[in-house]
Formats: C-alpha cells, sequence, structure tokens
C-alpha cells in the first residue's frame, strides 16, 4: 500500500515538474545570420536556443535553403531577419507563413542608411553591381548597437506575449542585454573616438552604420560585389584612389586573399587590417555579438593608429 503510494506521489511530482513554467517548451525561433541569432539568444537564455540558418562563412547574399531550413521555418513560431530584400532567400517561404516575422529595418525607431554608388562611392569607379544595391536601404543594420538594442526589446516584447509563463526571464534577459549594449557602445566609441579623421578603404561597403556611429571616415571600398573578386580596372582605379585620399589602412575580411590586398596597399604606401561584419569564425550564441563589435573596434583602431 505504501509502496504503491510513493509511486503514485513520485509520477505526481513528475507531472507538476513537467508541467511547470520553467520546464515548459520554448517557441520555436529561427534567425537569419550570426549577429542577429546571437542577440535572440541572449534573450532566450535559461528557457531555450534558437535556431540559425547561415552559419560560418555562408553569405546570406547567395544562401539557398536546405530542405532542413524550409521545415524549420515551417514549424517556427518566430523568424528574426534583417529584411526580406537583404536576405533575399527568404522572401518566398515567409509568404503566407503562420510564424511572427521581426524585420530590424522595419521596426520603429531604427536607423537605416542609404546604399552607396560604386566601389569608392563616386561615379566613373563602379564597374559592378552589389547585392545590397538591389534596394535602397544598407542592409547591415545590426552593426549599429542602437539598432541590436531595439531588436532585443522587440524580441523581448513579442516572446514575452506568445510564452508568458517565461515573460519576466525574457524581459529581465532584455534589460540585462540592453545594459551590455550601452556599455559596449560607450567602449567603441571611447575606442574610436583617436581615429575619428583617418581615411580607410574596405573590402566591401558593410561598414556604413559603423562609420556613421562613430564618426569615421572612410574612402571607398575594394569590391561592390562581396562575392566577386574586384577586377584589374577597379584594382587600378583604387590604386590612384587610395594615393589621393591618403588612405592609412586597407581593410581585408577574412575569405579574400591576403596578397592581392597587400599588393595594392603597398603601391599605395597604406597598412592592411582585417574586418568580418558578422563574425564568421566566432561561436554562435550569446557572446558572439559582442564579440563581433569589439573586434571590428580593436581592428579598425589599431590599424589606423599605427605608427
Amino acid at each position: 500500500m505504501w509502496k504503491r503510494w510513493a509511486v503514485f506521489r513520485s509520477g505526481i511530482w513528475a507531472l507538476t515538474i513537467l508541467a511547470s513554467p520553467a520546464y515548459a517548451e520554448a517557441p520555436k525561433v529561427i534567425a537569419s545570420i550570426q549577429p542577429l541569432h546571437s542577440l535572440v539568444a541572449s534573450v532566450m537564455q535559461g528557457v531555450g536556443e534558437p535556431g540559425l540558418l547561415v552559419t560560418g562563412a555562408q553569405s546570406e547574399h547567395t544562401y539557398a535553403l536546405k530542405p532542413s531550413d524550409a521545415r524549420a521555418l515551417q514549424s517556427a513560431r518566430m523568424v528574426v531577419l534583417v529584411d526580406e530584400a537583404y536576405e533575399t532567400f527568404l522572401a518566398k517561404p515567409l509568404k503566407g507563413s503562420k510564424a511572427d516575422i521581426i524585420a530590424l529595418a522595419d521596426l520603429p525607431g531604427a536607423v537605416t542608411l542609404p546604399t552607396r554608388k560604386g566601389g569608392v562611392w563616386e561615379p566613373g569607379h563602379g564597374d559592378e553591381e552589389s547585392h545590397d544595391h538591389q534596394h535602397a536601404i544598407d542592409g547591415h543594420l545590426w552593426l549599429d548597437p542602437a539598432n541590436a538594442r531595439l531588436l532585443v526589446t522587440a524580441v523581448a516584447d513579442r516572446l514575452a506575449e506568445i510564452d508568458p509563463a517565461h515573460g519576466d526571464t525574457y524581459h529581465a534577459n532584455a534589460t540585462a542585454t540592453v545594459a551590455r549594449l550601452e556599455a559596449l557602445d560607450a567602449q567603441i566609441k571611447a575606442k574610436l573616438a583617436p581615429v575619428a579623421g583617418m581615411p580607410f578603404v574596405v573590402f566591401h561597403d558593410a561598414y556604413h552604420y559603423v562609420e556613421k556611429r562613430y564618426g569615421l571616415t572612410s574612402a571607398g571600398s575594394i569590391t561592390v560585389d562581396p562575392d566577386r573578386p574586384p577586377s584589374a580596372k577597379r584594382l587600378a582605379a583604387l590604386r590612384d584612389h587610395l594615393k589621393a585620399t591618403g588612405a592609412a589602412c586597407v581593410f581585408r575580411e577574412p575569405q579574400f586573399p591576403a596578397p592581392i590586398l597587400q599588393t595594392l596597399a603597398d603601391s599605395a604606401g597604406a597598412r592592411v587590417g582585417v574586418l568580418d561584419p558578422q563574425g564568421a569564425d566566432i561561436p554562435p550564441g550569446p557572446e558572439q555579438y559582442f564579440t563581433l563589435m569589439t573586434r571590428l573596434a580593436d581592428g579598425l583602431a589599431s590599424c589606423l593608429a599605427a605608427k
């Protein structure tokens, strides 16, 4: 009799635990790219983990959904992206989707900047067209911490509506993440202030938001399309442009062959640095965004301030 009662009580205890808010299943959330995934993961800490579509060194411009991606999107409760005009591979799958769609570019108060035409943003220098130039807004919105804060708050608010059992956790996580983002913003501002007036050239036009936020002086980009190497004609034009602007640094991205860029920089007396707008080699998770932005600031400051 007592043994049966003990078993019965154990079963009731297990069902109670499984039904409690702390053990309730988290909503299925999918993020398009790593920086957005990191911010969403910060909000969901202690509750669940969001899924991620574009990982590592993959390009969101040329990404093609796998069957597993399509299945994940079909069952998602929320999808977080920059903009359907930026992650174009999501435009068709999200049509008619029952998931809540949170697009960073559409959030009230989001800082949006126009795309800049031409590799060095001057008539006559551009001989290729960019994926980014297919729409008017520069899609790299996450590189402004003010936009990151908006996204964190929006995701937390919506998740709390979808999953009220964990609402307090989402809001507490969002408050802590926003505080970290504000501290990060202040640190980057202080780090980059001494090099604000020094001209530089980037691999592709991905850093407009960083330049605007921190008053940096960019003189142009190596290529308009990040998925295609620059032509010989563009490299020759850039060599002349580097000399004319007195650019202190040329920043490459990890996937671009260093020797070509080094030759270009040497011909203009500039230094070579490395920037990565997505942090392809940084492990996904809540810390990814903070590591990404810190690396960007360090890379800019160390190259531009070098003697």
